[in-house]
């Protein structure tokens, strides 16, 4: 990773997206942005994934990230959930490729195990350890939990490139090797996920 890096951070979802940025200068981390896509009121799929594309396309226009980190689909019971938010990280996903971002996965558990030391944690503990992370005031904190994720996802990647000998672009089918996203080892590491 270079000295110099820009990083945004995706967690995706139908209803609320959540995004953070994040500037890597040495090893200083700043928050540059962070906030949320929300789309609740929106009953058309489609739209909903044209806004996310627009969306995650003017983060990119305005922030000018290096990369980008997207929290991994997870399972779930219902499968028509799982194929919804699985089109809402693919078009974010796309969103990314179009300007020639390199796309980074990783899982729940590595996100929340690399921020807050558990795996199973919370997202308000994730959510408190980002704000001693970042320095944040309360007044800085973002109203929804799903921002503060965007940010764990850029912030995993962060750490993760750090103590990683990893360098180059990497596309999303080896990205989602790299983060341990794979699911085989998604299932291992989140049992409670799947009954």
């Amino acid at each position: 990773m270079n000295k110099d890096t820009v990083i945004l951070g995706i967690d995706p979802g139908t209803n609320i997206m959540g995004y953070g940025l994040v500037h890597i200068q040495g090893s200083t981390l700043k928050l540059i942005h962070v906030g949320v896509l929300s789309m609740a009121k929106i009953e058309d799929h489609g739209l909903k994934l044209r806004m996310i594309f627009e969306c995650v396309l003017q983060l990119i226009e305005t922030y000018q990230p290096d990369e980008m980190a997207a929290e991994a689909p997870f399972f779930g019971k219902n499968v028509q959930s799982m194929l919804k938010l699985g089109r809402a990280q693919g078009v974010a996903m796309a969103a990314a490729l179009y300007r020639d971002i390199p796309i980074f996965e990783y899982s729940p558990r590595k996100i929340k195990q690399s921020i807050t030391g558990k795996g199973a944690a919370s997202k308000e503990q994730v959510a408190a350890m980002i704000q001693r992370i970042l320095n944040m005031s309360d007044e800085e904190m973002p109203k929804y939990l799903d921002a503060t994720d965007g940010l764990a996802a850029a912030i995993c990647h962060y750490y993760q490139r750090k103590h990683s000998s990893v360098s180059g672009k990497m596309g999303a089918t080896k990205s989602s090797r790299s983060g341990g996203a794979s699911w085989k080892s998604f299932l291992a590491d989140n049992p409670e996920r799947v009954k």
